[in-house]
């Protein structure tokens, strides 16, 4: 494997984290948080240190860059920037326990949302820019960003290197490129996120929300994310402001290719895609039936219908927000929201789950495969899209299917040793694998995840990293024969 080449990317990552840490720190100093600032300072310090260290030892390094290299670049990424970037939470002492500021981290980065905080506003401006910003950052992904700001050499080699980079963190059963060029990918990509992100903070600014709070409302719809700067969430906001949000939650979990197809105007492309209407048709449909079940519990049509799609598009999308104690609703309505949880948003989005791509991959080979029992002599082949769906690909979402099943049922054991209900573990566990943030009972919209232990913390954040990255760039380093040289 080629390390010196992977430790010179993880500096370029670093660097970038520390850069992106001074706007906390500017604003700590403005609010004169003086804790804050000392542990930003400190932070950043730490953080260029190893950045510049990794950088000396591997200035060295050779392009040669492969799959391997790549799920193994891209999850150590993922936890050293975590590790790192939990540091201005513990030192500031305002999450004085590590592992507490290091879940609160990880949920940042993977957009879940699951918190440990029982008093969010108690937190200084700057680490509640900070929290939120992990989510923007988190959403379309560090190292998309890195390969943005990198300069191409134009070789086939570079951009090779920077497909497997993009695969392994890009969300859904494949990625390709947009245009020839996978720097000039993560551009658009970044390009889309950013001026969606620009009109959010708009919209909401329109709606009279205070500059702080749209911002960083926006980063964690943007991402996905759904951390709230109030401990109500998003309840105490305007119903237009809620309204907004619902909408944006929603745009982001389309995928980004959709947008790009917009932009070329391919417009009938888009209404044509299978998964954006498998993904319309759910949300729509879940919103009606939830609607109906809780109509006894709101004073008004409008009331109902906008707490019944507040929380579809915020648990769909994986972004975690809330308006309501959804954990009040009726038990269908929870059944509705749990198979939300699974779903999750559309491949290619920020937001997080099975995907709906996956899922439509998995109902028409399911289709197929009951048609072949009927006519065994007739060729039968699974099309999204009026395309041919490869053989492989459905074998790695069958492949993924069964890992994600059980990681699920594993985790789920795990963190039962706690002793809280069947239901708190179950949707836990749901609530940080598909990064979603709130689950039920216990840790419903609420609550928190504070209670758990030192273990079931742990198993939760590894759950978060493999879902927020598909899975294997996390498996992949606990197998054994990654780190052999065969």
């Amino acid at each position: 494997m080629n390390y010196r080449m992977m430790g010179k990317f993880i500096s370029r990552i670093l660097l970038v984290e520390a850069a992106f840490m001074l706007p906390a720190l500017l604003i700590s100093l403005y609010e004169s948080e003086m804790r804050s600032v000392c542990g930003f300072l400190t932070s950043i310090v730490i953080t260029l240190s190893l950045a510049l260290a990794l950088w000396f030892l591997c200035r060295k390094a050779k392009k040669g860059f492969y799959a391997k290299e790549g799920l193994v670049c891209v999850g150590a990424s993922w936890i050293v920037m975590s590790l790192l970037g939990c540091l201005p939470f513990y030192f500031s002492g305002e999450i004085p326990h590590f592992m507490d500021a290091l879940f609160e981290t990880v949920s940042g980065f993977t957009t879940t949302g699951a918190s440990v905080l029982a008093d969010v506003e108690a937190l200084s401006m700057g680490n509640l820019y900070w929290r939120s910003f992990t989510h923007w950052l988190g959403g379309m992904g560090v190292l998309v960003f890195v390969l943005a700001l990198g300069r191409g050499n134009g070789n086939d080699k570079s951009d090779g290197y920077t497909m497997h980079l993009l695969r392994a963190e890009s969300p859904g059963p494949k990625v390709g490129k947009l245009v020839p060029k996978m720097k000039e990918t993560a551009k658009i990509l970044y390009f889309i996120y950013f001026f969606l992100t620009v009109l959010n903070v708009i919209f909401l600014l329109i709606g009279r929300m205070p500059l702080f709070d749209a911002v960083c409302t926006a980063f964690g719809t943007a991402g996905t994310g759904g951390f709230g700067i109030k401990s109500d969430s998003m309840a105490g906001y305007s119903p237009y402001l809620q309204d907004v949000c619902t909408v944006f939650m929603l745009l982001f979990g389309v995928n980004f290719t959709c947008y790009y197809m917009l932009l070329i105007k391919q417009v009938k492309s888009v209404f044509r895609d299978e998964e954006l209407r498998f993904y319309v048709g759910i949300a729509l449909g879940s919103i009606v039936l939830i609607a109906w079940n809780v109509r006894d519990m709101y004073g008004s049509l409008e009331e109902t219908v906008r707490h019944a799609a507040f929380q579809v598009a915020s648990i769909m999308t994986t972004t975690g927000f809330a308006t309501t104690d959804f954990d009040l609703w009726p038990s269908f309505s929870k059944a509705i929201l749990l198979g939300l949880m699974l779903i999750g948003a559309c491949a290619g989005s920020t937001g997080g789950g099975f995907k709906c791509g996956r899922a439509l991959l998995l109902l028409k080979s399911l289709r197929r495969n009951v048609r072949q029992i009927l006519h065994p002599q007739k060729v039968q082949v699974v099309r999204v899209n009026h395309q041919m769906v490869q053989e492989r690909v459905l074998d790695n979402t069958n492949a993924y299917l069964a890992a994600y099943a059980f990681i699920i049922v594993f985790s789920f054991i795990v963190i039962s040793i706690d002793g809280f209900s069947t239901m708190t573990n179950f949707s836990a566990v749901l609530a940080c694998f598909n990064n979603i943030g709130p689950g039920l009972e216990t840790v419903g919209p609420t609550c928190n995840f504070g209670g758990y232990s030192v273990l079931s913390k742990g198993m939760l954040i590894v759950d978060m990293l493999a879902g927020r990255l598909e899975i294997f760039p996390i498996l992949i380093l606990f197998s054994k024969s990654t780190w052999t040289r065969r």
